[in-house]
């Protein structure tokens, strides 16, 4: 399905994608049904553990260096704010930047939910702005202001003409989804519609959306190879940089589950390929990707260059690796975040 960059709200992935929690059945029938779109839910009386799209979103936009987030909610829903600004600002200590994103929650309570509170929420965004002056302002949205059908995005527009900066509504109530990753594509949405101006020129750069900026180092250094720089998202970045995202050669997710709806939309709306392949784990999976990478910034030549030199270099120790492990077995988990310890052990 087109992803829909005029409308304020991202949808969630269980109708965008048909997306499911869970299934009951072997392999060979989940393939089938995947395959032709016949997937259903299965339902389950108990869940736990799982997280939320709010915290995802908001979570995910919190990294954004120069912003204001104001979640629309009860207070407990604000509760992840200190632990997430504690994180980001550290993550920013690292690289000798100053972190100064703003994160607030309305405190709606019981008087809110009977008679609505946009009055409240439009008070709120104009005095974030004059005590703060953040270059962007998001409103996240929550369970309790979407039951009770609070239109923020009429307050969005209203304001859009007082104050000079971007405003965006993120529609990441909770209740909406059960996958909660929908909330990536939440502030995916709203920086598309909000930040992202169409390219005027080409750089150098690849759009790079991974956690944390995990294994910055090694990836800058990879990519140094073939004469282009990882932008890594959103990690440290500005509302600057990433009003310029449509300019870069490419966009690459180390997660699908993270940034395929960012990367999908640059394509679609701006012509910035994504880079859709397997997962660089393992040498073939690495391989595929970095191969892919290549063909997309044509420097097809300079990266078997480098495959053949890192390939010379490790494979022998490999060999030798498994000549200790042999009558062994293992499992090896590896996510999405622990990309570094992959880094790592290809040097």
């Amino acid at each position: 399905m087109p992803i829909n960059l005029n409308v304020t709200s991202a949808g969630t992935r269980e109708n965008r994608l048909g997306s499911i929690t869970g299934y009951a059945g072997d392999l060979h029938d989940l393939v089938n049904q995947s395959r032709c779109g016949t997937l259903k839910e299965k339902e389950r009386c108990f869940s736990q553990s799982s997280s939320c799209d709010a915290g995802c979103a908001l979570s995910q936009l919190a990294y954004i260096r120069d912003v204001a987030i104001i979640n629309h909610a009860p207070s407990g829903c604000t509760a992840m704010a200190s632990a997430t600004i504690v994180a980001h600002t550290q993550l920013a200590a690292k690289r000798g930047l100053a972190y100064d994103t703003i994160f607030l929650g309305t405190d709606m309570d019981e008087n809110d939910t009977i008679f609505g509170a946009t009055i409240g929420l439009r008070e709120i965004i104009l005095e974030t702005y004059n005590r703060y002056k953040p270059n962007a302002i998001f409103v996240g949205t929550s369970c309790v202001s979407g039951i009770i059908g609070e239109d923020v995005d009429s307050v969005i527009n209203e304001l859009a003409s007082e104050i000079p900066i971007p405003l965006a509504a993120v529609h990441c109530e909770g209740f909406k989804s059960r996958v909660w990753a929908s909330g990536f594509d939440a502030a995916d949405h709203a920086v598309l519609t909000s930040l992202v101006k169409p390219p005027q020129r080409k750089t150098n750069l690849i759009n790079f959306k991974n956690f944390n900026e995990s294994a910055r180092g090694e990836i800058t250094e990879l990519f140094a190879n073939f004469g282009v720089e990882p932008f890594f998202l959103y990690s440290n970045s500005t509302v600057e940089e990433l009003s310029h995202i449509a300019e870069a050669l490419a966009t690459v997710s180390i997660c699908g589950t993270l940034g395929t709806y960012l990367g999908n939309a640059l394509e679609e709306k701006y012509g910035v390929p994504y880079i859709k392949t397997i997962n660089p784990l393992g040498i073939a999976g690495f391989e595929i990707w970095l191969r892919e990478i290549g063909r997309v910034i044509h420097q097809e030549t300079e990266v078997e260059a480098y495959i053949e030199r890192e390939r010379a270099k490790y494979l022998p120790k490999i060999e030798e690796i498994k000549k200790e492990l042999k009558g062994l077995r293992a499992v090896l988990g590896m996510g999405a975040s622990k990309y570094r310890v992959f880094c790592k052990s290809l040097g």
